[in-house]
């Protein structure tokens, strides 16, 4: 008798568990939606963590990631999802390890996660990101393959984003991928490639008058060739 109704008390636990658990789920699922409605992500971090502790899914840690990085929270975001390049990671799993540990000054680490995504889905603005990475890692070879695909395929519309200004501003993909060839031939010779980047620069220029960061290397470049005497 006294074993049956241990059983009976042990089975009563866990059915007010699992209804606990259903309530709690529902309590967070309409609190997320909310939050997303009221734009408070914040609350929508907290509501997404919450479900994933009451029942873990790879699918909302990847979401969860993904919150964190486009917010900035780089670590947060490698925190939640870790830097493994796993076979069955998902797209968005590894756009934010590519991303986040771009952020983070790490190009080798996220030039691996870049090429995974460029394999998956090839096209210039990932060419574009590859080259960037190849040129900080010194792959000039590399870099220059990446670029030439990227104005092989740019399509016409394309914009690529600079925030080293105040205001960020877009040009032309096709200003940008001229910009990073400058910068690829100019690091292949620096003397005697001086005038050919400064003529690629020039291009990017013309297809994009407002393109500070390209102005900006022509005037450093310029001062190169023609030193002010003392």
């Amino acid at each position: 008798m006294k074993k049956v109704l241990v059983l009976i008390v042990f089975m009563s636990s866990m059915s007010m568990m699992a209804q606990t658990k259903s309530e709690l789920l529902k309590h967070f699922e309409a609190y997320y939606q909310q939050m997303k409605s009221q734009g408070d992500i914040q609350g929508v971090i907290n509501a997404m963590t919450h479900l994933n502790v009451l029942e873990p899914s790879q699918q909302r840690l990847d979401t969860l990631a993904y919150i964190y990085v486009s917010e900035g929270r780089n670590l947060e975001a490698l925190n939640t999802i870790g830097i493994d390049n796993n076979a069955t990671d998902s797209n968005i799993n590894t756009e934010v390890k590519a991303l986040a540990l771009k952020a983070l000054n790490q190009p080798k680490r996220a030039l691996v996660f870049y090429e995974v995504l460029f394999k998956k889905q090839p096209n210039a603005y990932l060419a574009y990101e590859i080259a960037d990475l190849k040129i900080q890692t010194n792959d000039l070879a590399g870099a220059k393959a990446s670029v030439d695909y990227g104005l092989s395929n740019v399509k016409e519309g394309m914009k690529k984003a600079y925030y080293e200004t105040q205001r960020p501003y877009e040009v032309p993909m096709k200003a940008a991928l001229t910009y990073l060839k400058a910068l690829v031939v100019y690091n292949m010779n620096q003397n005697d490639n001086l005038d050919q980047a400064i003529g690629l620069i020039d291009e990017s220029i013309k297809l994009s008058p407002n393109f500070n960061l390209a102005n900006l290397t022509k005037e450093a470049l310029l001062a190169k060739k023609n030193p002010k005497k003392e």
